[in-house]
């Protein structure tokens, strides 16, 4: 029999406004809905009538100090996904946590209580937070280095996966006539002595039915891609070019297999952003329309977040001074630095041009087009070694979604590139995932 086409995977990542920085401010959209669970819940129904893979919510611990120009709160996500679950049955849900400023039996419980109630619908984003002044809500003087939250991170999440298998799959029992709810042989704790953490274990509910949620890894420095190749089961991930993904792409997969793990069990997922019209030039013309909105004052802060350059005093429609920019220490260690000095060194933007190519979406990748032409980009970087799924950005809400939802997931089924209807009912199902082995279970005796 011929192998099954592959098929791509597609999570809608909902930022409350938009990920155009100036989204909240557009025409269309609803911004006086951002606290209503309604809104969500109603972009959660979209997704699963459309055979989505899962929602994707990103998290910080810490205000942004420029909330007075754009709608860049955050409601926190396991409550978020919680209420979304309850009217949904099949879609996956994947929430940011941090490493850094959580601890691990904590998170364990929350996620694993989620997966449970969902019925295996649970994905983890794991974040170190690069977020300075998150230190200041949690007791600490100083944010840690880049190097120090990602081990801390790996420990972290070894934590957690022991806690998620305390329980061997068979533990419970519930036996009526015996009287045996669990078999206590079976539920261990993990007596775990680190450098960041001491947790004796065990976690106080059943594994759940994922056998763990998916492990989901959002960073593309040295130490993202390390810490990735160990872990991750997906790779969000920021690329503006065809060959700046190809070669992460090739660079993830070639360590995910010099680890021992099946390069296929890790999924590469880009963002896009896309501006949809009935015309290219009409889909042009809606994106400049958005960048029309955006506000200088929250796109250099913005800017200065990611480079470390304070551009407040230079003419906007003058040249980049490429000049202030420098590589060297913590900033340079950071995926999001690198993607703007590509665009830098790539494009020699003026800054009022870097500016609008970055409020997009942050340094994801933005693409103006028709449904047609953002169905053929799509179907560029998967059939060239460049992306396995996407996370879908859409610049406004709902509109935002609904035309990429109706116009060109249909082009992609068409296509025979995703999917008409699910073929299981957990998270790991629709990634073509396995359930992981127990970490605890005990190898069965060979029978004579």
């Amino acid at each position: 029999m011929p192998a099954e086409k592959r098929q791509l995977n597609l999570n809608l990542f909902i930022y409350p406004g938009g990920h155009h920085e100036a989204g909240w401010r557009y025409k269309d959209s609803a911004p006086e809905r951002v606290l209503d669970i309604s809104y969500y819940q109603e972009l959660a129904k979209k997704a699963e009538a459309s055979k989505f893979d899962a929602l994707f919510f990103a998290d910080g611990p810490a205000l942004a100090d420029n909330i007075r120009y754009a709608s860049r709160f955050r409601l926190e996500p396991l409550t978020w996904i919680s209420a979304l679950a309850a009217v949904t049955e099949r879609i996956g849900f994947i929430a940011t946590a941090s490493t850094t400023y959580n601890e691990p039996y904590n998170l364990a419980r929350l996620f694993a209580s989620f997966d449970h109630l969902s019925g295996g619908r649970a994905g983890w984003n794991i974040v170190t937070t690069g977020d300075a002044s998150a230190a200041l809500n949690f007791g600490f003087d100083r944010h840690p280095t880049h190097a120090d939250r990602y081990e801390r991170a790996g420990e972290f999440v070894d934590v957690v996966t022991k806690l998620w298998d305390s329980w061997e799959d068979d533990a419970l029992v519930s036996d009526r006539e015996s009287g045996i709810f669990a078999d206590t042989d079976k539920i261990h704790p993990i007596n775990h002595i680190g450098k960041y953490h001491r947790v004796k274990g065990p976690l106080t509910l059943p594994r759940s039915p994922q056998g763990r949620p998916v492990y989901v890894q959002a960073g593309s420095s040295q130490d993202g891609r390390s810490f990735a190749s160990r872990y991750a089961e997906a790779i969000f991930t920021a690329h503006q070019t065809l060959g700046n993904a190809q070669e992460f792409y090739a660079d993830i997969k070639a360590r995910v297999k010099s680890v021992g793990r099946n390069p296929d069990h890790v999924k590469v997922l880009p963002g896009i952003s896309p501006f949809i019209g009935s015309t290219e030039a009409e889909a042009r013309a809606l994106h400049d329309e958005f960048n029309e909105l955006t506000q200088p004052e929250y796109s250099l802060h913005q800017l200065r977040r990611i480079v470390d350059a304070d551009l407040s005093s230079y003419d906007l429609d003058g040249p980049f001074p490429r000049e202030l920019i420098h590589v060297e220490g913590e900033r340079g260690a950071s995926s999001r630095f690198h993607v703007v000095l590509d665009i830098i060194e790539r494009e020699n933007p003026t800054i009022r041009q870097l500016l609008h190519r970055l409020a997009g979406a942050r340094g994801h990748w933005v693409q103006a087009g028709t449904p047609e032409q953002i169905a053929d980009k799509i179907q560029e970087w998967f059939d060239n070694g460049a992306a396995d799924s996407f996370n879908i950005m859409p610049p406004y809400l709902q509109g935002g979604f609904a035309i990429f939802a109706e116009e060109v997931v249909p082009i992609l089924r068409k296509r025979g590139l995703f999917r008409h209807d699910y073929d299981g009912a957990t998270l790991r199902d629709h990634f073509g995932l396995p359930r992981p082995e127990n970490t605890f279970s005990r190898p069965q005796k060979a029978t004579a």
